[in-house]
């Protein structure tokens, strides 16, 4: 056995190992590279600026006739002929039934009859009083027989006036057999046939015409609601409209919107005690007859003007967690800053704040995705999708 030489491999190996490592002890140590700030993101954004616009609410309607009459009978009769046609046009004065007019021409007859009667009996106390007057002047009759002769003459004057209020009368029932369209209007379906006996005290009437050229439209608001408005008009935050300035658009219950625009009328000056709503009146023309009595409607009411309001587009209002709205601004170090608001209303995809933005605030309506609160970002001018976008300018 050789110790040395069994010990020279292990002290080469450890001598090595030792070398390298005072090598790397003394070699300088690097520091780790410094992390990169991130890089500003593209976000599309508006400037809030101050406009006006009207205060619009949509609100239910229900379609009215401006003119509504039951046909009804004014004497008995047995109905001979119905002459109008089932849901056309009548004018006022037009003829829809013939009643049996056999009996009142009976009757007219027998009244002038009477009358003829008494305009004779007239004319002879009317001779009697003359000639009493002569006899009274040379003392043949006395002053009472004069009276007498007079006060026959006065009966039947007044024999003839009540025999012509008769045959008045009875004319007038000849003329009602006849029964006329009241109002100019389109006429529903006949609710009695011929044949069937009618008289002035009938519960059921014989038609019904309704004018619906123009219509009303009774749109309802909560009371509360118009309450708001009015005193947002008196606080000078509004201001309000008269019923001739006051535009009203129909939404019909397909959705499209009617083409032809109305105008308010008036508000009721009472309120609904079952339902809290107040019935505002609107009237719109109808000249094709789209616009059906009892038809549900919705109707865009411009009840006021708000100026000086901040708008921003409705795609700009976010939600937190709790539902609440907010917006994301520009700050003015260049990051994105989270700011709650208030909106008041939309109006034509437009959100109008009514607390948390001032004129001059630019905030971010594209680009969500790219970017979180108080990240860096670029604002470029948003415009409508499609055309395209454009550096905001600076400030």
């Amino acid at each position: 056995m050789h110790p040395a030489r069994n010990r020279t491999p292990l002290f080469s190996a450890l001598a090595l190992v030792s070398f390298l490592g005072g090598a790397a002890c003394d070699k300088p140590s690097e520091a780790p590279p410094p992390s990169a700030a991130p890089p500003a993101v593209e976000v599309g954004t508006v400037t809030v600026q101050p406009s006006s616009i009207p205060v619009l609410d949509e609100l239910p309607g229900r379609i009215a006739p401006t003119r509504s009459a039951e046909v009804r009978p004014r004497v008995s009769g047995i109905i001979v002929e119905r002459v109008f046609r089932q849901g056309g046009s009548v004018k006022a004065g037009d003829v829809l039934f013939k009643l049996d007019a056999s009996m009142y021409e009976v009757e007219r007859a027998s009244a002038k009859a009477v009358l003829a009667k008494a305009e004779v009996t007239a004319a002879e106390a009317l001779q009697q009083a003359e000639r009493g007057e002569k006899l009274l002047a040379n003392g043949v009759v006395t002053q009472e027989q004069h009276e007498t002769l007079q006060a026959a003459l006065r009966r039947a004057e007044a024999d003839v006036a009540a025999a012509k209020a008769a045959v008045r009368r009875a004319e007038l029932h000849l003329e009602y057999s006849t029964i006329r369209a009241p109002i100019a209007g389109r006429i529903g379906r006949a609710l009695v046939t011929e044949g069937a006996l009618v008289s002035a005290g009938d519960p059921t009437a014989l038609a019904l015409i309704q004018q619906l050229d123009p219509v009303y439209v009774d749109f309802t608001q909560p009371a509360m609601e118009l309450r708001r408005l009015r005193q947002a008009v008196k606080d000078g935050r509004i201001q309000g409209s008269t019923p001739e300035q006051a535009n009203v658009q129909l939404v019909l219950d397909d959705g499209s919107l009617y083409e032809k625009p109305g105008r308010l009328l008036f508000s009721d000056v009472a309120v609904d005690p079952g339902s809290g709503q107040v019935t505002l009146r609107g009237e719109f023309p109808n000249p094709e007859g789209e616009l059906l009595p009892g038809m549900y409607v919705r109707g865009r009411v411009e009840q006021g003007t708000q100026g000086e309001a901040l708008v921003v587009p409705q795609q700009a209002i976010q939600r937190d967690t709790s539902g609440k709205s907010q917006v994301f601004v520009v700050a003015g170090n260049g990051t994105a800053e989270v700011r709650p608001v208030r909106v008041s209303r939309v109006y034509q995809e437009q959100a109008v704040v009514q607390e948390g933005l001032k004129a001059g605030d630019q905030v971010i309506v594209e680009g969500f995705q790219k970017f979180g609160a108080g990240s860096p970002v670029k604002p470029v001018a948003w415009s409508v999708p499609g055309a395209g976008l454009h550096p905001t300018q600076p400030r």
